[in-house]
């Protein structure tokens, strides 16, 4: 019996990348002597694309945006990479998973550079087959694209497939393909922002993935 794909988002779904994320934009906005920001108004730039995020914060204005951008990807790509964690239990859910026969990837809104650095240092990341990040130029940012590239990369139609992700990019970016889709509570989204999104089941611990995909 073939099993579904199973794409996973990575930042607060695999990992617990708050320290290095929070930490980039910091430095960010210190670098460009912007006011710093309190923790609870940056929880919510964990998911987006970053670039969305500063665009936002600066008003449109594109040259800032630039120049924030790239001072953050500077300290992630010498420390923030490596300031993650993996959540409680996922390692061993996702050997669980590709026992089981399903095949795994990575689909997320981060740079497929760090996204790949990531995931190769993770005990359980050779599980994954592909991992699919942004592209460098940013073209390829938006979880619809990058759900449409792994795909395209692994050769499936989206009804073989299933997201599991804790934002309600992730949810919906799985609707557009018409895949189902597995909200996560121990990420940074929420129970009441997965459901509004559309979330097909929602998992409290990840013990239950296994169950929610049988």
């Amino acid at each position: 019996m073939s099993r579904d794909t199973l794409f996973f988002d990575l930042d607060g779904t695999l990992v617990d990348s708050e320290a290095g994320i929070l930490g980039g934009i910091a430095h960010a906005l210190a670098e460009m002597g912007e006011p710093a920001l309190p923790r609870e108004a940056l929880l919510g730039w964990i998911g987006p694309p970053m670039a969305d995020s500063f665009d936002r914060l600066f008003a449109g204005d594109a040259a800032r945006t630039r120049r924030a951008l790239a001072l953050y990807r500077e300290r992630y790509d010498r420390q923030g990479w490596r300031e993650v964690r993996a959540y409680p239990g996922i390692g061993d859910a996702v050997e669980a998973l590709r026992a089981a026969g399903h095949r795994l990837a990575v689909a997320t809104s981060k740079s497929e550079r760090f996204a790949r650095r990531i995931v190769d240092a993770l005990p359980f990341g050779a599980a994954f087959e592909t991992v699919v990040g942004a592209s460098e130029d940013g073209s390829r940012r938006y979880k619809d694209a990058l759900i449409a590239e792994a795909l395209a990369r692994l050769s499936l139609a989206p009804a073989a497939c299933r997201m599991i992700g804790d934002r309600r990019m992730d949810i919906e970016g799985a609707r557009q393909h018409g895949m189902r889709s597995i909200g996560v509570l121990w990420g940074f989204g929420g129970e009441a922002e997965l459901r509004a999104a559309g979330a097909d089941a929602l998992a409290a611990a990840p013990a239950e993935l296994a169950g929610l995909v049988a």
